[in-house]
């Protein structure tokens, strides 16, 4: 039976859902615009490098590296910080930074095209970089009911995703100086309009000001501040707060010193070094050859430009799909199936660039079907799962101060992928490179299925509880083990 219009309008505001995806949105558009930023590179260096381009002069192949790598390098350094600021200014504060550091970056590309210019913009954006990567999974996660939190997780991927096809398009069909003026503008109007936008509730209890807290709570899940069951989410903060209160102060030490906090860690750690690793960036660099080379042996014609619109359109879709099904499947089998799937299709680029390489034939349709299966399935699921998982493993005491430990560590990946990939094309091949990822996307799998609980509708002490009970029954395999080599 199908809803009416408005009973499906009733069903949707009900709980504040369409509220808190308007807020999501909001909080999104700096992480929209970063993927801007990132996407606009590969639609613009040809443009770049043309004599005739708006450049002073073509700008070279190491300067172009140096942008694409320079964005990562900050955020190296700077995610501590950025954590640090979120727990000390405010979620919503260091969004609205975010988006200055947005406009710098742009301002300095309009300002000027020489290759000191283009260089600088990219490292200013590396600390948007971190202000994304930091504070909006936070802001996602506090002002999200239970039953839509995965969703609205989810979110920051797809909107990225949706970023780098916004600006694949617009490269496409607009001018230079229209899309540069587009992407400056956008960052300016976030600033503006989201002056009007709520602290998080979480942040604002912290802070000691409950009756604010619970206000923006009323607003969030579009109840009256009367409501009963918005006063015991309250209170369920409160609560929170005066245990992290009555605990040592979140630091290095006191997130080695408990045992469940330090094994979310490893897991929030690991989950995400395992996205970070596993070959995306280097597909997405090889996207145009591999269309190149399959139109060598199928009817493929794409210009450069329609091949990104290509890649941007597969990933949107995946991300669109780990938005509607991550409350569905949960985090852990989706998470799993999606590494598995995308260390399959790592591995059949790998054995399609093998064989050829030897003389051998394959179907040219095959590297293009294992390049679009790779995008959708990490957008699908292994790409903004860790996000989501991260954000749910922690109290609001050790929230802050591990995803920007873990952001810092994501970056130095990013950074260290795309500067060595010539070095590494170089020295093995392109196919034990993606042969390589695979292996890391399998290990990824099996480490999601044997380690990583969950945290689907799951409190911090649900999840915790489940992560004790683990350790208690190795410990009791390990006794019994003992016992079985003490008879013999």
């Amino acid at each position: 039976m199908t809803l009416s219009p408005l009973r499906w309008l009733a069903k949707f505001q009900h709980g504040g859902i369409a509220n808190q995806f308007f807020m999501a949105l909001m909080v999104t558009i700096p992480v929209l615009n970063f993927g801007m930023l990132m996407g606009w590179q590969s639609p613009m260096t040809p443009i770049l490098q043309s004599i005739d381009g708006p450049a002073p002069e073509p700008i070279s192949d190491e300067t172009i590296s140096w942008m694409a790598s320079i964005t990562f390098f900050p955020s190296i350094f700077c995610g501590v910080l950025v954590g640090d600021l979120a727990d000390r200014w405010g979620r919503k504060t260091t969004t609205m930074l975010t988006s200055l550091m947005l406009v710098i970056s742009w301002s300095i590309t309009l300002f000027s095209l020489r290759p000191w210019a283009l260089i600088a913009s990219r490292a200013v954006a590396g600390l948007a970089c971190a202000g994304c990567y930091v504070v909006t999974p936070l802001y996602l996660k506090e002002i999200a009911s239970d039953k839509i939190r995965g969703a609205l997780g989810s979110l920051f991927i797809l909107v990225q995703n949706l970023g780098y096809l916004v600006v694949y398009v617009a490269g496409d069909v607009l001018s230079f100086a229209a899309v540069m003026w587009i992407c400056t503008a956008i960052p300016v109007l976030h600033l503006l309009v989201f002056l009007a936008m709520p602290e998080t509730p979480v942040f604002l209890v912290k802070q000691g000001k409950v009756k604010e807290a619970r206000v923006a709570l009323a607003w969030l899940r579009n109840t009256s501040v009367e409501d009963k069951n918005l006063e015991d989410e309250v209170q369920q903060m409160e609560r929170e707060e005066e245990y992290a209160q009555s605990m040592e102060k979140a630091s290095w030490k006191s997130l080695f010193k408990d045992k469940n906090t330090f094994q979310a860690f490893r897991i929030s750690l690991n989950v995400m070094l395992s996205q970070e690793t596993c070959g995306y960036l280097v597909v997405l660099m090889y996207a145009g050859s591999i269309f190149d080379q399959a139109s060598q042996s199928i009817s493929l014609k794409l210009s450069p430009n329609k091949q990104t619109i290509v890649v941007g359109v597969i990933q949107l879709l995946g991300s669109i799909v780990a938005s509607c099904i991550v409350e569905k499947t949960g985090r852990k089998w989706l998470l799993a199936g999606t590494s598995l799937a995308t260390g399959l299709s790592m591995l059949g680029l790998g054995a399609w660039f093998y064989v050829t390489s030897l003389g051998g034939w394959l179907p040219g349709w095959l590297p293009v079907l294992a390049m679009c299966l790779c995008i959708f399935s990490d957008a699908a699921g292994y790409q903004p799962v860790p996000y989501v998982i991260t954000s749910e493993l922690f109290s609001f005491q050790h929230r802050g101060m591990v995803t920007s430990i873990v952001s810092s560590v994501d970056a130095l990946s990013d950074f260290l992928q795309t500067k060595a990939y010539d070095p590494m094309l170089k020295l093995l091949g392109i196919h034990w490179v993606f042969i390589f990822f695979s292996v890391i996307c399998f290990l990824g799998t099996l480490y999601t299925v044997l380690y990583v609980p969950e945290t689907k509708d799951r409190s911090v002490e649900e999840i915790y509880a489940i992560l004790e009970d683990g350790r208690k029954k190795v410990k009791r395999k390990d006794i019994e083990k003992g016992k079985e080599v003490s008879r013999l």
